[in-house]
């Protein structure tokens, strides 16, 4: 299970609201491309999805980076893994990007042991029953600011799912 993540632009928002099928082929486009413009588009935070939810809530992070916060229109049956993505609107890219400053990843895992993971039953717990440390999950926090930012810059919002 892989956290994923698609900028789009405020007229690619209001194309995929019409139009579930041209979002997912954008998508998987992006995928099959291997240059830096694809790169900008999409992001992965693989297994690291839903322990960066599980610290962001510790956290008090005001804004839901690893589910999206508003269903997209779709019509029922859209999947693209573990259901249908969710929209992260370019407003609250905005105020997610504004708060990173005060969650910055070397505090992130701060206080947090891998038994508080395992015990949390937190994906992919194997990780941390095995007592592997977060630190990699606070990469991945790294990448996804970097990424957050770029959006926010250029009014963007994401798609998120778990595929």
């Amino acid at each position: 299970m892989i956290g994923s993540y698609l900028r789009l632009t405020p007229a690619e928002v209001e194309r995929a609201s019409h139009d579930p099928d041209w979002a997912a082929e954008y998508a998987h486009s992006l995928y099959d491309r291997d240059d830096a413009a694809a790169a900008a588009r999409l992001y992965e935070t693989d297994k690291a999805w839903n322990a960066l939810d599980f610290l962001l809530t510790r956290r008090g992070f005001p804004v839901d980076v690893v589910f999206g916060e508003a269903d997209m229109p779709w019509p029922a049956g859209q999947d693209w893994g573990y259901g249908p993505p969710r929209l992260l609107p370019a407003d609250r890219v905005r105020a997610a990007a504004e708060a990173l400053d005060a969650h910055a990843p070397d505090v992130l895992a701060e206080g947090v042991t891998p038994a508080d993971l395992a015990a949390a039953n937190v994906y992919p717990q194997i990780v941390w029953e095995r007592g592997e440390e977060p630190d990699w999950v606070v990469a991945h926090w790294e990448g996804l600011a970097a990424y957050l930012r770029a959006a926010a810059r250029d009014g963007d919002a994401l798609l998120v799912w778990i595929s």
